[in-house]
């Protein structure tokens, strides 16, 4: 199924997005950006070594050839200064804002904030978003890099649900074998 994911001419491989924050160290920030199969990095510009070669560097990690870095303007200068509901966890609070945000604009729309795990990702995708921004949700994880690749494929998950349509919600059952007509 051909789903290709443009903007403004420039072709996405993915649908997820990820951060570099909060990771215990940049090895595990490039391996978790790795397994989550992402090709958009977002970079908080005031965390980044860009002026001292000597020092470690998160570009000694993450080879901006390979990556699409989109710059995070945030204001933080570290770690603790990101804002709630940013890094909350609590995943999508309210489905049907997102879907009117989604009838109303003629613009890609890309879940950020919030999301606490694959399920939330799939959710999104479900719903039609064009793609998700993540950073908490890998880097807080018990395993930042098994996160990643779950994220990747409930984004992958997500969109073919929602490419393949899902049946009309009712409120009654209705029996997949259906006895009418049985004797």
């Amino acid at each position: 199924m051909e789903d290709k994911f443009i903007i403004k001419g420039i072709e996405f491989k993915s649908r997820l997005w990820v951060g570099t924050g909060k990771y215990k160290d940049f090895e595990e920030t490039k391996k978790a950006i790795e397994a989550s199969g992402a090709d958009v990095v977002t970079v908080a510009v005031r965390r980044v070594n860009i002026i001292d070669r000597k020092s470690e560097n998160l570009f000694d990690y993450i080879d901006p050839r390979k990556y699409k870095i989109l710059p995070n303007t945030a204001g933080c200068y570290n770690v603790e200064e990101l804002a709630a509901p940013i890094g909350s966890g609590l995943g999508i609070r309210n489905p049907y804002n997102i879907r009117i945000i989604l009838e109303t604009v003629k613009a890609p729309v890309i879940v950020d904030a919030g999301v606490g795990t694959a399920s939330d990702v799939a959710v999104a995708m479900e719903l039609g978003c064009d793609a998700v921004l993540l950073n908490t949700a890998i880097a807080g994880a018990k395993d930042p890099i098994a996160m990643a690749s779950a994220m990747k494929h409930a984004v992958i998950a997500g969109r073919l649900a929602y490419k393949a349509g899902r049946i009309p919600k009712k409120l009654y059952a209705a029996a997949s074998s259906p006895i009418e007509g049985m004797l």
